[in-house]
């Protein structure tokens, strides 16, 4: 069974309550004077969440209304101590920031395999009457109840992990062009939103370079406000470090170039950060293009000038050993200034 794709959840999170302290006093035929012997109670469980890169969508999650952590259990007599409560932990895709509800700053981003956070903790256990025992007080008979444990509405943001985000207009092969450069198997057919989840592919750039390219569903005019699907999406390339920003030309839309500026406005609309990026602009299909195109090429290049730009096809491969050296290098020079610990400004353009 194929799981759908989710990328938001909301769950109330409540931890293990703590277990009460015990009130008991020792009874030995020998010991008539054996005093208060009662144990504490157990700490109650928490609820961690953990990424784990096996897991890729929020489905587990989204359907669940609350998610428990055990209590523990009570002390007991002759000093003995409850259990604790066992832990509840949540699996989540790598990429997931978890909100509690009503705030804005994260409880935590979990962008590592086994990294964890804990959104409720369980409560304290109670101390029992042993605790209480001084030299005034020889005989307490009383004891502390558990603490109740934390209890949180959390909400999960799944952002994907990807190196390289493919954005454009939709029909403009960006499914096409994931599923030749790398390892992904989307849906391809000649209609409109073809893609409904994103996809992500593994590229090999070299023996020892991969990475990861993200192919959201297409974005058009007014996506900002809900128009389409890549608004929704838009989130999953905010990661990556620079875009492919596929177009192509076309009789029945506008110039190519009035497309790059509205997908441009979309993404500045959505996120300032997500329009900063470095984009490699690429014209695709040009295997169709003839000499009626020829013109609208030769203002594509005067416009791109100064910029990364590439015409290839998707389906016949034109181009695509250009464009793929290039981004495979871009990648690795993003990743050696990550690793020297320079400033996130990306490589020299």
């Amino acid at each position: 069974m194929t799981l759908k794709f989710i990328d938001e959840a909301q769950v109330t999170v409540r931890a293990g309550n703590g277990g009460k302290g015990a009130v008991s006093f020792l009874r030995e035929k020998y010991m008539p004077l054996g005093g208060p012997d009662g144990g504490d109670g157990g700490k109650g469980g928490d609820v961690v969440i953990e990424a784990d890169e096996n897991v890729g969508t929020l489905y587990d999650v989204r359907f669940k209304r609350e998610i428990t952590a055990e209590n523990g259990a009570s002390g007991m007599g002759k000093n003995c101590f409850g259990r604790s409560g066992k832990d509840t932990l949540i699996r989540v895709p790598v990429g997931t920031i978890v909100y509690e509800e009503g705030r804005e700053d994260p409880l935590g981003d979990l962008v590592r395999h086994g990294q964890r956070v804990i959104v409720a903790r369980g409560g304290r256990g109670g101390q029992g009457n042993a605790r209480f025992k001084t030299a005034r007080r020889q005989a307490p008979k009383f004891a502390q109840p558990g603490e109740e444990g934390e209890e949180r509405r959390v909400r999960l943001s799944l952002k994907l992990l990807a190196d390289v985000g493919i954005v454009g207009f939709p029909s403009v092969g960006k499914s096409t062009l994931i599923s030749v450069i790398s390892n992904a198997r989307p849906k391809i057919a000649e209609y409109h939103f073809t893609t409904l989840v994103p996809n992500l592919g593994i590229v090999e750039h070299d023996a020892t370079c991969t990475y990861v390219v993200a192919d959201i569903p297409g974005i058009i005019e007014g996506a900002h406000t809900g128009v389409g699907l890549g608004h929704r999406f838009l989130r999953h390339v905010e990661r990556t470090k620079f875009l492919l920003h596929l177009f192509e030309i076309t009789p029945a839309r506008r110039s190519p170039i009035e497309d790059i500026e509205t997908l441009n406005r979309e993404l500045a609309l959505f996120s300032g950060d997500l329009a900063a990026k470095e984009q490699i602009y690429v014209l695709n299909k040009s295997d169709l293009y003839g000499a009626d195109e020829e013109r609208t090429r030769r203002e594509l290049r005067t416009f791109l000038k100064g910029r990364p730009y590439f015409e290839i096809s998707g389906v016949t491969r034109k181009g695509l050993k250009e464009l793929m050296r290039f981004v495979g290098e871009r990648v690795g020079e993003y990743r050696r200034i990550a690793a020297s610990g320079q400033a996130d400004g990306g490589p020299s353009r």
